[in-house]
Parts: C-alpha cells; structure tokens; sequence
C-alpha cells in the first residue's frame, strides 16, 4: 500500500476528523479539528467527507514523502509557504505528490491550523467511531499522540484525477462573538464589561484542550468554585486566578468554574485560528442570532462542494512563443493597404 512518511513535523500536529460525538455524558471529550471549515475545504478537494480524517499542523513547519505510489492531497486552513520537491503549491488546492517527492511547508504566516487532506481518507483503526488523536487520553489512530517524524500513514495511491481548488471567504478581523452565561450571574455588570470591552491575547501556553487569555483580571462576585456542570466548545471558564480560559475541543466535558460567555460556533473555527499573541476583542450577541449564524455556518458547510473548481493550467513554451506572430497580421498607420475594411 501507497505510504505517507512524516519527514519531519512540528508540535501541535495531529490526525483529526469531525470528532465523537453522542458520549460526553460518559465523560468522553469530542476532539476533532480546530477549524472545521478548513477540514471540510481540505477534505472536499481531495473528494473525502468533509469531517473524514486528515493531518491538523500545527504553527511549525512539516514536510511529508510519498512512498511506494503518488499520492494526491489537498491543503487548506492557515497560509504558510508550501512546495513540492522545490516546485511552489497552493493552498486551497488539490495537488499530487509523486512517488519519492516531497512537500514541504514552512511556519503558519496567518493563523495556526493548516490541514492536509489525503486521497482516499488515512487508514486507521477508530475509537468510538473517531480517528481524532486526544494525546491526553490516549485515543486516536493510527498514532493515538502527536505525529512525530518517522510515522507512516497508509494511505491510497493516487488515482490521477484533475486537480481542483475552492474559493473561500476572505479572512476578517472582526471581534469573536459570544453569548453571556451560563453563569455569567457570578459575575457584576462592572466585570462583564471589562471582559468585553478589554482587549485580550491567548496565551503561548495555550493548547487543544483550552486556550487561555491574557488581558484584565476577571472578579468573581461568590469565589470561583461552582457545583460541577457541563461544558461546550468554546465555554470560557473564569478560574480563581481571574484569567479566562476558552474550552478546546479536547477539553473535559464538565468543569467546575463559572463559565462568563460561550464563543458562538460560527466563530469557533476563526477563535482556534489566532495565533498567541495576537490581540482580539469579545462581541455580545443574542442565542438568536448566535443560532442563525450557527445555521449560515452549517449551510456553507454542505454546499461546498458547489465551490470546488478545476485548476486551469496552463503551461507557457516561452521559445515557441518568441517566435510566434502573437499580433496577427500587421496594420500600418501610414500603408492603406494593411487597413481592414
């Protein structure tokens, strides 16, 4: 079988898909990708599912060799330089790897999550129907932890399709939106302000599991402890400490501090993608418009498909064009004679 070997890889780098789901009352936390909409790009580009299985690369760098067969990936999520055996690749395209070539990608240049989609999906056994890496708690295949260089991916062998690209939306620097509560009564309309009017940065010490902010302290108004409860992506938990902390996908399904604001899912994917240190802002909204966003995000989701393209080469014999009469025939000004009727 075709192999894709991990030449080389940074930290943060993993197999992820859509997730778990339908367990977390058991205690089994969702993983799944970051950016969602990225995977989705990714994966219906190289013609999978869009929540199937592919590489989540972190903000280093990685490069990746085919092995015994080409093998046709797509790339999508944040830009960084990328090559193949030093021929220059696209993101949010399809592209081919030939047998024994390489691709190469450099630092994350916007964002933090590139995802490398592969023909055909990546072989692996799953767990609780994922193959989705929780490195915390040992589940994901085929390597249940962060992909490390030497690891093999048996994959398929390229099957020469026309390669394509997707148009997305442009990227945009708006605040990320949320919804107050659920406890944001633990908290005094002084504090609730100061979360929303204060300018934050996540933390290099962030990761999967929870992102955590630096900015103003938040004060609780009843200390910080709270019967536990459950959580969701995106649930910003406010610890003793008063430094919010923005639940990941790896993140446990119950905590027991108050949660002053829940990222709306629309803007989950935008929130996984800033980079640490990077400075954003928090946006109130109404769950009514948190549910129609949520609704505009699933539809853009299924229709993208109708935004794949083929890719249009078309390659230039510059000798050949040197010596052709690109004009036509020629007109002289002051010759009537050349003059069309």
């Amino acid at each position: 079988m075709t192999k894709l070997v991990i030449s080389a890889i940074g930290p943060a780098s993993s197999v992820q898909d859509g997730g778990r789901h339908g367990a977390q009352r058991y205690g089994l936390t969702p993983s799944g990708a970051m950016d969602r909409l990225a995977l989705a790009a990714a994966n219906v580009l190289a013609g999978n599912a869009p929540m199937a299985a592919a590489i989540e690369i972190g903000p280093f760098g990685a490069a990746f060799t085919a092995r015994d067969g080409a093998v046709r990936v797509a790339l999508a999520g944040a830009s960084r330089n990328a090559d193949i055996s030093g021929h220059a690749a696209a993101f949010n395209t399809s592209m081919t790897i030939a047998d024994g070539e390489t691709l190469t990608l450099g630092f994350a240049r916007a964002g933090s999550f590139s995802y490398l989609a592969i023909e055909g999906g990546i072989a692996g056994e799953p767990t609780f129907g994922s193959l989705a890496v929780n490195a915390r708690a040992g589940l994901g295949s085929p390597y249940p932890r962060p992909l490390q260089a030497g690891d093999e991916l048996q994959v398929a062998t390229a099957s020469g399709a026309a390669e394509r690209r997707i148009d997305l939306p442009a990227e945009t620097e708006a605040p990320i939106r949320v919804v107050l509560g659920p406890q944001d009564d633990e908290f005094d309309d002084a504090q609730k302000q100061l979360f929303l009017e204060s300018e934050w940065k996540i933390s290099a010490t962030s990761d999967r599991m929870g992102y955590r902010l630096e900015g103003p302290v938040i004060k609780h108004l009843h200390g910080h402890n709270i019967v536990s409860d459950g959580t969701v992506n995106g649930s910003i938990q406010v610890p003793g400490n008063g430094a919010p902390i923005v639940l990941m996908p790896d993140r446990g399904t119950s905590g027991g501090y108050p949660k002053i604001a829940t990222v709306i899912s629309a803007d989950l994917g935008r929130f996984a993608q800033t980079p640490a240190g990077k400075p954003f802002r928090f946006k109130a909204v109404s769950m009514a418009e948190a549910q129609a966003e949520y609704r505009k995000s699933a539809e853009f989701l299924r229709t993208l498909p109708d935004r794949v393209r083929p890719i249009e080469n078309f390659d230039l014999n510059i000798e050949a064009l040197q010596d052709a009469n690109v004009a036509g025939a020629a007109v002289s000004a002051v010759d009537a004679a050349t003059w069309s009727p």
